[in-house]
């Protein structure tokens, strides 16, 4: 599969990667959440082009996932704020981050630590069912395909693969 056809596959993990499937859209995105929102305080911080992160911001953008505000006039500047759509890939931006901190870390450990504002305790991401709040892994998981719908016929891809 073309990285272009993303968009149009069966797949929601192929469509979100259509979007958020880079380097650099996840750096800008975890450095949105960290509360970046200017352009050149995302270029200065990232290291990045001025044309990939216009790019990255562009899309971004228009797919609903930021949204840009103008915050000067003459000239024109904007700033760069996390729509609710956005906002709902931080439980993405969160795993990525503890998935890094365990196999990534250096010796001092993790080097950002999230604080729950309620409780005032750090913590670390955890994926737990929905309905019975018990946690989830690949082992107590198992995927299947949505039931039949005649006006959305299903793609056959192969088989799943095994959790070891």
């Amino acid at each position: 599969m073309k990285w272009e056809e993303l968009p149009q596959q069966q797949c929601s993990i192929a469509r979100s990667l259509s979007v958020v499937g880079d380097r650099w859209t996840l750096l800008i995105l975890s450095d949105s959440f960290l509360g970046v929102k200017r352009f050149e305080a995302f270029r200065e911080r990232l290291g990045i082009s001025r044309t990939i992160l216009s790019d990255r911001l562009n899309l971004l953008e228009q797919e609903g996932v930021i949204r840009k505000q103008a915050y000067q006039e003459k000239p024109t500047r904007y700033e760069y704020r996390l729509t609710s759509k956005g906002r709902d890939l931080y439980p993405v931006i969160l795993s990525l981050l503890k998935w890094g901190d365990s196999y990534y870390a250096d010796e001092a450990g993790a080097p950002i630590l999230v604080e729950h504002q309620d409780c005032g305790h750090d913590f670390h991401a955890e994926l737990v069912c929905s309905h019975c709040k018990d946690p989830v892994s690949t082992r107590n998981v198992k995927a299947r395909k949505r039931p039949e719908h005649p006006d959305f016929p299903t793609v056959e891809r192969g088989p799943a693969p095994q959790a070891s």
